[in-house]
């Protein structure tokens, strides 16, 4: 899947005290961080259903584990994401959902920018159409 983002490695610093693992925008992203949030999920709840038209995210479970389907409007790839060393990279024209969010998730997120709602397409034909495919 070329055109779906691949997960991507985090920085994990281990000595006998444990890991720490750092993310710093400009370096170890292809943006800028300009905010950062989680998601604390309610149990059998489904969330994102919409793509972004410019912002460019990575995707951190902290805790606990979730899958996301990303879609680029020709393919569809499940992603997993149970580990808090591995981030997910989804840049802009991306279809995400979020879904089987397990007890215990903490689902990390920094972004390019502050909230805008004109960047969200929340309509999937809508999104289809943006992209130039047909459904």
């Amino acid at each position: 899947m070329d055109s779906l983002q691949p997960l991507h490695n985090l920085n994990v610093h281990e000595d006998a005290r444990g890991k720490l693992v750092s993310v710093e925008g400009s370096r170890d992203l292809p943006f800028n961080i300009e905010r950062v949030y989680y998601i604390i999920p309610r149990q059998g709840a489904a969330r994102g259903f919409h793509a972004h038209k410019s912002l460019k995210q990575l995707l951190i479970c902290v805790s606990g584990s979730c899958h996301i389907l990303v879609d680029d409007g020709v393919e569809r790839q499940d992603v997993l994401l149970d580990r808090p060393d591995v981030g997910l990279y989804n840049g802009p024209m991306h279809w995400l959902e979020m879904r089987e969010f397990s007890p215990d998730c903490v689902l990390l997120v920094l972004a390019s920018a502050p909230h805008e709602e004109g960047d969200y397409i929340r309509d999937y034909n809508e999104f289809i159409r943006a992209v130039g495919r047909a459904a």
